[in-house]
């Protein structure tokens, strides 16, 4: 969502890091560059003129002219500032709480918006939180939407209520508290009826809902690719309903990011969630710090590791760690972080977590289906290649190839990336040349996602003896385009028997 505005702040960002003087010139031209971004990523122009003007006095304070390193201090004031801009202080995020362990959230939002897809994903992301939550439609309007929930609630085991047949939508939200108690739920999510626009009869039944089943919490979801018109459609909400919060989706499209920017400082209530995909999981709390980081090319380390910890199995990324550092790693290890890192989203989301990562890898090399051809690779060799790779010759490469689809210089790849994570792994498993384990690192450095393949993903670098550089290891080897770490004709077999014959030839 926000590609195009976070280049062009880390472009304006990047040029000020590096200054040991700044000048009022300086930071007038950053302003400007920085208002022309945010314009251009469809922020409100009140809200723009206000930033850049709060940011600017800022910059131009004691602050800045007697630090060190004054333009460092800049990036500095660019990130609070935006961190403001997005919502500000820490926990204003988190969902409400009602006193008697019962609380029930009401998503409203226009018709379109995603509305019953985030409540299932809300309900999902609960329960995996230890919570027991149950989803009741109350969309008496629109005759599909009862069953659309009713399936996607029972695909990730939820429970639902839904009653067709009635027509009275406060009857059955009603109902549907008196259920989500007597099953001992402990949330209860009323998905409402949407139009394509607002109008009075509509707020009417919005009003008299939240009037019966007193919500702990009121959450409009709001459609990103509307850009501006998702402010007005907040404010209106707000005005008839009152609001606790929002849940932004559709972060995946080509979506500006300008009614993220502003929909916090124009109504004075937070962002609380943010989806960014179809699928069920696709769904985050919203960090306004995290992602004034992410946007300025920062990285979040901390999302990061707990999108690892929620999608990867840790009992199998423990084997994984404790056979790599064994010297029992093969094929088959590899195989299943790369279907671990599946479970964890697109590579371009997790490199954009990554810290100076973002803009350095080209969307090409993030293609997912990279990922999904390496799996292949791997399925295409026998179960004796998997486990042996030191088998797989000349010939064998071919038949692999052939049955993946792929090339040979493509299977070469895969095959050197995992002999290099082989060989660091053996250096810290038999003290040769490096250093033993710490007694249970394994099981955390799988804890972190290190298991899964992550590279760096917990500090892994700091942790190498000097000299020693961290190898494309694990499941992001490879994927990114290297093609120095191998030739595209590659070894003509893993022995090395041409370099043998060349030695013999030399020594006759």
């Amino acid at each position: 969502m926000f590609e195009s505005l976070s280049s062009k702040l880390q472009n304006i960002t990047a040029k000020m890091r590096g200054k040991a003087r700044v000048t009022e010139a300086d930071i007038k031209e950053m302003m400007r560059e920085i208002r022309m971004a945010l314009l251009e990523a469809d922020v409100n122009y009140g809200v723009v003129k206000e930033f850049v003007a709060e940011m600017s006095e800022k910059c131009k304070g004691a602050d800045v002219t007697k630090s060190l390193t004054p333009g460092q201090e800049i990036v500095k004031i660019v990130r609070d500032s935006l961190t403001a801009l997005l919502g500000g202080e820490e926990g204003s995020d988190k969902l409400l709480s009602s006193s008697t362990g019962f609380n029930t959230i009401i998503l409203y939002g226009l018709q379109g918006a995603g509305k019953t897809t985030t409540a299932v994903k809300l309900a999902k992301l609960l329960k995996t939180a230890g919570k027991k939550p149950m989803v009741v439609s109350v969309d008496v309007h629109r005759p599909a939407a009862a069953g659309q929930l009713k399936v996607l609630a029972d695909a990730v085991g939820v429970d639902c209520y839904i009653d067709p047949e009635e027509k009275d939508a406060i009857k059955i939200a009603k109902d549907g508290e008196g259920r989500a108690r007597y099953m001992l739920c402990n949330y209860l999510i009323i998905d409402t009826a949407g139009r394509t626009v607002v109008d009075d009869e509509l707020m009417g039944e919005l009003k008299d809902i939240s009037d019966t089943v007193n919500p702990t919490e009121k959450l409009l979801v709001v459609d990103a690719m509307i850009g501006q018109e998702a402010v007005n459609v907040a404010q209106t909400f707000e005005g008839a309903i009152g609001m606790d919060g929002f849940i932004m989706t559709k972060l995946d499209g080509d979506a500006r990011g300008g009614a993220a920017l502003s929909i916090r400082k124009l109504t004075g209530k937070p962002i609380k969630y943010i989806c960014t995909g179809e699928k069920v999981d696709a769904i985050e709390q919203f960090h306004p710090q995290r992602m004034a980081d992410r946007i300025l090319g920062m990285g979040d380390v901390v999302s990061l590791i707990e999108k690892a910890q929620s999608n990867i199995d840790e009992e199998e990324a423990i084997k994984s760690m404790e056979r790599m550092m064994s010297s029992g790693y093969n094929l088959d290890d590899l195989y299943s972080q790369f279907a671990q890192m599946k479970k964890m989203g697109s590579l371009k989301d997790l490199v954009g977590m990554l810290p100076g990562a973002a803009g350095k890898v080209s969307d090409e090399d993030l293609d997912d289906k990279i990922i999904d051809r390496q799996m292949a690779i791997i399925s295409s060799m026998t179960k004796k290649e998997r486990r042996v790779p030191s088998i797989l010759n000349a010939s064998r490469r071919k038949r692999i190839a052939a049955g993946a689809g792929v090339e040979v210089s493509d299977v070469n790849k895969l095959v050197t990336q995992y002999e290099q994570t082989a060989k660091m792994m053996k250096q810290f498993s038999n003290g040769k040349g490096g250093f033993k384990m710490p007694k249970g690192f394994a099981k955390q450095a799988a804890k972190m996602g290190m298991g899964g393949g992550m590279k760096g993903m917990a500090g892994m670098e700091g942790m190498l003896p000097e000299g020693m550089e961290m190898p494309s290891s694990g499941g992001f080897g490879g994927l990114f385009g290297r093609k120095n770490s191998v030739s595209d004709e590659g070894p003509v077999t893993p022995t090395g028997r041409r370099d043998r014959k060349k030695k013999r030839k030399g020594r006759r």
